[in-house]
Order: C-alpha cells, then sequence, then structure tokens
C-alpha cells in the first residue's frame, strides 16, 4: 500500500477569510509535516457566516508562502467560471507554485448556500455537467499551449493560445468529484487524474468505486489519486486500504483559527 497523503481542507469563511492568515497556517503546516493544503471554492454561505475569501486569490498567497505543500481548490464549480479565464488562472498559479497546483472540480449544488441562483447560474444539473466537460476540454488543450481553436454549445474560444504553459506536463491533474453511487461523474473521474468522492459513509463505498474506476481505466491506476475527505477524529487507514491515495481532514464552516492550529500544529500523525 502507498503511504497516505495527508491535506488539510478548509472553509475560508469568517476566522479564515483573510488570505494572509490561510498563508501563516499553510506555511506551518508544511513545517509540521502535512502533504497539501485544499480550500474550499464558495461565493456566500448561511448563516451565521459573515465573511468569505476568495480561493484563487488564497492559494496565491499559499504558493508564496511555502515551497513544498500540494495545492489547489477542492472543488471549484466550472459550470460558473469562465473556461478561458481559469485557463490563465490555473497556469499561471501553477508557475507561481513551482507545479504544485491540483484542480478540483465538480458540478457543484445550489442547495448548501443558494450561490447558483443568487447568481443567476444554470440550476439543471445534466445542462452543468455537458458545462464541465466542455470547460475540461478547452483546459486541455488551453494547457498544451497550442492555439485553442473552440466552438461548443456553450462557449468559444477562437485561435488563442494560452501561453506561458502550466510547469506539469501535460498540465495541471484534475480530480472530479461526485457522489460514489453516481455513474456519469465516475466515468468522468475515470478520464482524468483522481476522484473525490462526497459522502463517504464506509471503506466499502470506497472499495466499489475504485474496483469500478479500476475497471474504466484498464488497470492503469499507478498515478491516480483518490481523496477522501472525513471528519476530525475518523480513522483514514481503512480508507488508505481501500485505496484512498490523499486524507483530507474536514473542517467545519465556521471553525475557529486557534482549533484549525491546533490540528496541524502536530502534524497528520497526531
Amino acid at each position: 500500500m502507498n503511504r497516505l497523503r495527508s491535506a488539510p481542507w478548509l472553509p475560508l469563511f469568517d476566522d479564515l477569510a483573510d488570505p494572509r492568515v490561510v498563508a501563516r497556517v499553510a506555511a506551518d503546516a508544511e513545517e509540521a509535516g502535512w502533504d497539501g493544503f485544499f480550500l474550499w471554492d464558495q461565493l456566500c454561505w448561511r448563516a451565521p457566516i459573515r465573511q468569505v475569501a476568495d480561493p484563487w486569490i488564497a492559494l496565491a498567497a499559499i504558493a508564496t508562502a511555502t515551497e513544498r505543500l500540494r495545492l489547489g481548490p477542492m472543488v471549484s464549480v466550472l459550470p460558473r467560471r469562465r473556461p478561458a479565464k481559469m485557463a490563465r488562472e490555473t497556469a499561471t498559479l501553477d508557475r507561481l507554485s513551482d507545479g504544485r497546483l491540483t484542480l478540483g472540480v465538480g458540478l457543484g449544488s445550489d442547495r448548501f448556500a443558494g450561490e447558483l441562483s443568487k447568481t443567476g447560474e444554470q440550476l439543471d444539473d445534466r445542462r452543468r455537467g455537458r458545462m464541465l466537460d466542455e470547460s475540461l476540454a478547452i483546459l486541455a488543450a488551453a494547457w498544451s499551449g497550442e492555439p485553442v481553436h473552440h466552438r461548443g454549445e456553450h462557449y468559444t474560444v477562437d485561435d488563442i493560445a494560452f501561453l506561458p504553459r502550466p510547469v506539469q506536463r501535460p498540465g495541471v491533474p484534475v480530480w472530479a468529484a461526485g457522489f460514489p453511487g453516481n455513474v456519469k461523474p465516475v466515468r468522468r473521474a475515470a478520464r482524468l487524474d483522481g476522484f473525490f468522492p462526497a459522502n463517504l459513509e464506509h471503506p466499502d463505498q470506497l472499495a466499489e468505486v475504485v474496483g469500478t474506476l479500476t475497471e474504466l481505466r484498464h488497470g492503469d491506476m499507478a498515478s491516480y489519486d483518490i481523496a477522501v475527505g472525513l471528519p476530525l477524529g475518523v480513522d483514514p487507514e481503512p480508507y488508505a486500504r481501500a485505496g484512498a491515495t490523499w486524507w483530507l481532514p474536514e473542517f467545519e464552516p465556521g471553525v475557529r483559527l486557534d482549533t484549525v492550529r491546533g490540528v496541524l500544529r502536530d502534524g497528520p500523525a497526531a
């Protein structure tokens, strides 16, 4: 079994809505032996949350404050972002971090904070799924450094070369989020670099989806990542035995800064 890598997974709310604070926490996490540092990507949240930071600005701050941590949004809702802008942001952040960016992507949901309906975004899941796949195709083409010629159902990119390219080749690793029982997200993830299953309740669920991904990828799992978010206090080892390669301890919305620092201070083995 490969070593299970570890990364805190933080909501950028209230105490954590200052990118300078988050960058210092990330630097401390790196010193304590954590392997990565991932951030929620939300525009708003329910009361009593009042303050929300932008993950891309915070990730840029983290990139300059650390040297080793893998970092990224977990997850970014691509259907509410313009893919050409995302191509520029990801390439620039990957270069700023010397090739440490991982892009988590998903459909998103309106049920937690209503951020899709409140901003006039697409609410139909199937339509957002097509938008997500189209965005992923544009990003892959953009990261190649060659001119992108794309006219699709939702987006147009007409003869733009997105240079400089990301440091990582052939591009930034992409992990797709989804519910393990849903076929389409798993099939999408099988074409990418990793899967981030949502709402796992038992390691057996993970073992089943790893088996499906292994079949879809014709056994090519050597460099493939499976990241699991688990509540604080849940033992990640059974999930590692089921196929997880990354463990993301979850912090609740509105978590206090001193609580985060206390959990991260002693490192992932504590």
